[in-house]
């Protein structure tokens, strides 16, 4: 059934293009948005709270984009707020470096054709579309002048990427490097290019090995990064945006940061524009976490859930093996136990559409439970640039031409 889905998926999309047209609904006959960047929002954390108030103040958040294109929208989230966020201006611009823009790019959204937005709690919002010239993989700055800002901030702690906190409207500043920094995003949680019927997004599901935790700050080195790269530089795979919807600390079925993948798995790739692959790389901080022998089982019984859900919509999802974690502090006999069982599942269940085994990269040889120390950022758990690189070069690219 899933593969007639898959099959139809264009002509579906087509019709469903043409009565958005007949709605106004700024969506060109033959075209239709993308996700170019996207994360998973969260509750932050106290310690992960910005610096000073953002209230009367200006935060340029910096993203680094998968496919380009020349007219965009950006989606801002208030899903975790105990009140209103008031945005009294929001602008757009090339990132050429650190808090800098090219002055000559700085462009002003629109919200239902108003400078300013109100969001209300537990709400997400679109601009207005604007036409911009977005290269592929480039680095989008969005700066965003706040006015009112409730006590509980919906973020994205795991940027690995530095925002600027500026005192007033400092939108069109040419270069906040100087202002206070804060390595996390804060309300931003996505851009969506116009783009053609051939382009299309994967999501890829994870926690903090996929959000980049050992990778560098402002490098852009993340496993999902390097794929995105490849991607662009493979005329097959051109068109096809990688969203990184991985959250550190994250878990699958209980426990752990943000809401449980089973709880965002709508959110955060049903609901993504354009989405046509996803990848699940996650489940390390369930086992790690566990104080009994049924997680394997009940992971097993979440990703059965992941793929009903993807195949209903007409998806492709491929699993990735749990990488090793001996030596980190999740690690014992029964935890490895656990993630045996899990990873046998994945690789002979055949109930993935495709199993990218990531695991059999990292892993080492001569001891298979640990990771590679070439690839070890030094915990035992997560990898290092090097060892992200060798995980996306590993990647078959056919998957995405399916």
């Amino acid at each position: 059934m899933a593969g007639r889905i898959v099959r139809y998926w264009p002509v579906v999309f087509s019709l469903c293009l043409t009565y958005a047209s007949t709605l106004g609904m700024n969506v060109a006959v033959g075209m239709r948005w993308v996700g170019t960047w996207a994360c998973g929002p969260q509750l932050t954390e106290p310690e992960n709270l910005p610096p000073a108030s953002l209230k009367d103040n200006t935060l340029r958040q910096v993203v680094y984009v998968s496919i380009g294109g020349s007219r965009l929208r950006v989606q801002l989230s208030n899903a975790f707020g105990d009140g209103p966020v008031t945005m009294n201006a929001v602008h757009i611009a090339v990132s050429t470096q650190r808090g800098a823009i090219a002055p000559e790019t700085d462009r002003a959204l629109t919200f239902n054709n108003s400078p300013s937005v109100t969001i209300a709690p537990g709400d997400t919002v679109f601009s207005d579309p604007i036409d911009f010239e977005l290269a592929p993989c480039s680095k989008l700055a969005i700066s965003i002048f706040f006015g009112t800002v409730p006590t509980d901030i919906t973020g994205h702690p795991g940027s690995r990427t530095n925002s600027y906190l500026a005192p007033g409207n400092a939108l069109s500043e040419p270069d906040l490097s100087s202002a206070v920094r804060t390595a996390h995003w804060y309300f931003i949680t996505g851009v969506d290019v116009l783009a053609s019927e051939r382009a299309a997004a994967i999501v890829i599901l994870g926690d903090s090995i996929t959000d980049g935790r050992g990778s560098t700050t402002d490098g852009n080195d993340r496993w999902p990064d390097f794929l995105s790269r490849r991607l662009r530089a493979n005329p097959v795979t051109v068109d096809i945006a990688v969203l990184n919807q991985g959250i550190g600390g994250n878990a699958v079925v209980s426990g752990g940061l943000g809401p449980t993948a089973l709880r965002r798995f709508s959110r955060d790739v049903l609901e993504q524009r354009g989405v046509r692959w996803v990848i699940v790389l996650e489940g390390v901080n369930d086992i790690g976490g566990a104080a009994d022998e049924t997680m394997a089982d009940r992971l097993i019984s979440a990703y059965r859930e992941f793929i009903r859900e993807a195949h209903s919509a007409g998806l492709l999802i491929y699993g990735v093996p749990i990488l090793p974690f001996a030596g980190s502090q999740y690690y014992s006999e029964v935890h490895e136990k656990a993630r045996q069982k899990v990873n046998d599942w994945i690789r002979t269940s055949g109930e993935f559409d495709a199993v990218i085994d990531l695991e059999a990269v990292v892993r080492d040889p001569a001891n298979p439970a640990a990771l590679l120390p070439a690839y070890d950022s030094g915990d035992h758990l997560h990898i290092n640039p090097d060892g992200y690189e060798a995980m996306a070069n590993a990647i078959d690219l056919s998957l995405f031409s399916r």
